[in-house]
Order: C-alpha cells, then sequence, then structure tokens
C-alpha cells in the first residue's frame, strides 16, 4: 500500500476522534457522531491496507519461492 494512503487514513481517524471530543464538549450530537463515523471510516480503510499489505507480501514470498527453483 501506498504510504500517502496509510497516513491519509491515519489521519482520518484523528481528525474523527478530535470532531468526536469537540462535540462532546459542545453538546453537539451530531458532530460527536460524525467523527464516530470518521473514525469507523477509517479503521475500515486500514484495515484494508493491512489486508494489502498481507497480500503483496504473499506474492513476493511466493515469488522468491519459484525463483529459487530456478
Amino acid at each position: 500500500m501506498a504510504a500517502g494512503d496509510k497516513m491519509k487514513h491515519k489521519a482520518e481517524g484523528a481528525k474523527g476522534k478530535a470532531k468526536e471530543k469537540t462535540g462532546e464538549v459542545t453538546g453537539d450530537d451530531q458532530l460527536r457522531d460524525e467523527g464516530r463515523a470518521d473514525q469507523a471510516s477509517s479503521g475500515v480503510k486500514r484495515a484494508g491496507d493491512k489486508v494489502g499489505d498481507a497480500a503483496e507480501d504473499a506474492k513476493d514470498s511466493v515469488k522468491k519461492a519459484f525463483d529459487k527453483d530456478k
């Protein structure tokens, strides 16, 4: 996965956390809920990043195994 995407997804989670806390402090339930949604979205994207990294690692392992046989 691209490092830029990973950073973007992590920043989205941090932004969501800030929104949630601001909403809690100000009593703005909509802002709080938006923050929670942003964090959930970030979590899903970060999980996707991990799956992509695992797939890339698996591909590299298979390629190395076939290269050794040559």
